[in-house]
């Protein structure tokens, strides 16, 4: 089966890359913005024609939620024309489109896990653009599988592990938000999730949305503590309020995501997010 991977230089695409050997049945064609350009709807459709992957995950997008604000013709044309094209394409060669999304669809103001059913709301144009983008899988798609997660960090690239460690190491103490609350990811069990059921979502027609992030919850507050304390940094993080902590684009106050659905679907079992932080600071070392 041929995968494409689309933003394989970023966490998760290069978490894919990472464990390709152990798909042996896959073949990948591992594409950045240099190799191909996903805005460029020409330039996928010819790709999509020559190569006719079975399956594309699109790791590409804009994450840089701040920036988004004042950069929002970028971001919609990364999080929702890109996946349109896309959408488009694969639909041609009948392919499986695995699209990522994200929690910040969503506004913030629920007291349980958000299920996939549950009204969107997004606050930020970053959340406003994937919204748009997963609405473009399932208005183009005819095959799709739309994956929302939410704070997810890697090996790779830049993350809040990395700058905590960063930060963390160079000064006494830290100030971290502990009112906003969700669950961090890791790249490396997302990757694996997808790759292990393409095959299986390769089979349906139409678009299915699912949550997936580890288990548990968390705040940042209480993310920033795990990294210094299993780095055994001296760095005092401390608790403070979103508000004092301005930001130009509002983030949801709490995000967690149910995985039921996904869970009860594939039949799988989601690491917790401590011990998924401890895999990835042990791969830093």
């Amino acid at each position: 089966m041929k995968i494409l991977v689309t933003g394989s230089k970023g966490q998760l695409g290069n978490e894919i890359q990472g464990i390709a050997k152990d798909y042996p049945d896959f073949e990948f064609l591992f594409t950045d913005v240099d190799d191909l350009d996903i805005t460029n709807a020409q330039q996928v459709d010819e790709y999509f024609k020559r190569y006719r992957p079975a399956a594309v995950i699109n790791c590409a997008a804009y994450t840089a939620v701040d920036k988004a604000e004042t950069d929002s013709e970028l971001a919609y044309r990364i999080n929702h024309l890109a996946v349109e094209n896309l959408a488009k394409s694969a639909s041609v060669v009948n392919a499986l489109v695995v699209h990522i999304s994200t929690d910040y669809v969503f506004d913030g103001n629920n007291h349980r896990p958000y299920v996939e059913s549950e009204h969107a709301n997004p606050q930020s144009v970053y959340g406003k653009s994937k919204l748009a983008g997963e609405q473009a899988v399932y208005d183009f798609a005819a095959k799709g599988l739309i994956l929302r997660t939410s704070w997810l960090y890697s090996a790779f690239g830049a993350n809040f592990i990395k700058t905590i460690l960063r930060v963390g190491g160079e000064k006494k103490e830290l100030n971290v938000v502990f009112d906003q609350i969700g669950t961090p990811t890791y790249a490396k069990d997302l990757s694996k999730l997808i790759l292990d059921i393409i095959p299986r979502a390769k089979e349906k027609n139409g678009v299915e949305l699912f949550h997936y992030s580890n288990e548990g919850v968390a705040s940042w507050y209480d993310f920033a503590k795990s990294i210094v304390t299993l780095a055994g940094l001296d760095c005092q993080i401390n608790p403070i309020l979103s508000k004092d902590y301005p930001v130009s684009a509002p983030r949801p106050s709490f995000s967690v995501l149910c995985k039921s659905k996904i869970k009860d679907t594939y039949g799988i079992s989601i690491p917790y997010w401590l011990d998924s932080v401890h895999d990835c600071m042990e791969r830093l070392k």
